[in-house]
């Protein structure tokens, strides 16, 4: 009788124990890289601008709610077809969450968040074959880096970086397909004011770590065009005018028989007022967008283009209008003639180096 007892009990604990060890290797294993497929895990991901609130080239910063979707298999996951009638499980929110701290999944982080997201909501689904979706909506804002150099007729490019944190790209890969590039799309009603909204780019650059090892990152960004039809009257008309205040102090002499009629003095102040026109302006564009002093840009071209042209005015006005030295070396007809010279080389020089400049930033 005790010996069947004994049995008994012995069954009870088997019952008891086996399941609860046979459950735990079974979590344990999920939660380590899936390798029934090979190494390395491709991990597919694209990414859906639902909004762009607000793009702040001065910060270096714009304001988006984002869709990240991951994608990757676990065969470790698969299930009978019978218990997922919609074709997959879909768990959202906390439920979601709970569940990617059973299982493994790619520690795939948007690298580039300037602050904590103000929205973060995510969605889980899993399918009976083990393919899984994770869907992440991201409200926050992002860093991006601006290029001013063909400013205002300048493209940007808003960007969101992807990368796998946790593991290097001998264990995870970033990838993409056709129906990921499909995916990653701009919402139809999605606008900005003062920049148009283009396509979707994808850039792999993986991300140097410790010990020669890299971990894999993917670029996605959304290419916006500024309306310059708002900033050229605001810009280049005061800096093309103001190209034609140093000119003046030559255009408004008059040479008669080798002799100027205007004294140097008066023409002085003509380029004195002109500089401080300029710094002004430049004060104002600079106020307006810090970020053009920082760069080589189309505005900051033209500003040094005026600063020439205002030294060489007042080169002109103490050499020949001042000084005469060039009738006292060579005499009265040379300098006549060098005078009519300069009085539309000069203009010529300035105005066709400003075009140039502006058609560069345009082409």
């Amino acid at each position: 009788m005790r010996r069947w007892a004994a049995l008994l009990v012995l069954a009870v604990l088997t019952l008891m124990v086996v399941p609860r060890t046979a459950m735990a290797a079974d979590d344990t294993d999920r939660v380590t890289p899936p390798l029934g497929k090979g190494m390395p895990i491709m991990v597919r991901v694209g990414v859906y601008f639902a909004e762009i609130a607000d793009i702040d080239e001065n910060e270096g910063e714009f304001v988006a709610t984002i869709d990240v979707r991951l994608r990757w298999e676990d065969p470790r996951l698969a299930y009978a077809k019978n218990l997922a009638p919609r074709g997959f499980v879909e768990l959202r929110d906390d439920a979601a969450v709970a569940r990617l701290a059973e299982i493994w999944s790619p520690d795939v982080v948007v690298a580039n968040l300037a602050e904590v997201p103000s929205e973060h909501v995510w969605g889980l689904r899993i399918s009976p074959t083990g393919s899984v979706e994770l869907m992440q909506r991201i409200g926050a804002r992002l860093l991006s880096d601006f290029d001013f150099e063909r400013f205002p007729f300048d493209h940007q490019k808003l960007r969101v970086e992807l990368v796998a944190q946790r593991e290097s790209t001998d264990v995870v890969l970033l990838d993409y397909r056709q129906d990921d590039l499909d995916f990653s799309r701009l919402a139809e009603r999605a606008e900005i004011g003062g920049w148009d909204l283009g396509l979707i780019d994808f850039e792999r650059a993986p991300l140097p770590r410790w010990h020669g090892e890299a971990h894999a990152r993917v670029w996605i960004s959304l290419d916006v065009a500024r309306q310059s039809g708002k900033t050229v009257p605001a810009i280049f008309i005061p800096l093309f005018a103001s190209l034609f205040i140093p000119l003046l102090s030559m255009w408004l002499n008059k040479v008669h028989d080798g002799e100027f009629q205007i004294e140097a003095f008066e023409l002085a102040n003509i380029i004195i007022g002109g500089l401080f026109a300029v710094i002004a302006l430049n004060f104002t564009v600079g106020a307006e967008y810090p970020a053009l002093s920082a760069a080589d840009n189309t505005v900051a071209r033209l500003f040094g283009l005026n600063y020439i042209s205002l030294a060489t005015s007042l080169v002109v006005n103490l050499v020949l209008f001042r000084f005469n030295l060039v009738r006292r070396i060579f005499g009265k007809y040379v300098q006549e003639q060098l005078y009519l010279y300069l009085i539309w080389a000069l203009p010529l020089l300035a105005m066709s180096t400003a075009t140039a400049f502006v058609l560069v930033a345009m082409a």
